[in-house]
């Protein structure tokens, strides 16, 4: 089972590198919108807890 998942964690750890040097733009735009959903989470989260506070 350990075996499987250094495979499966490998060829995913590949087929990022593949992408970001094929498409170096395009993985830029992909990590900017996982960045920014993030943030907009932690926005929502902190809205929600301060809302809760007054």
């Amino acid at each position: 089972m350990k075996y499987v998942k250094k495979v499966i964690v490998a060829v995913i750890v590949l087929f990022c590198l593949f992408y970001l040097i094929s498409r170096p733009e395009d993985a830029a735009a992909a990590v900017r919108g996982a960045v920014d959903a993030v943030v907009g989470a932690v926005q929502s989260l902190f809205t929600f807890l301060a809302s809760l506070a007054d």
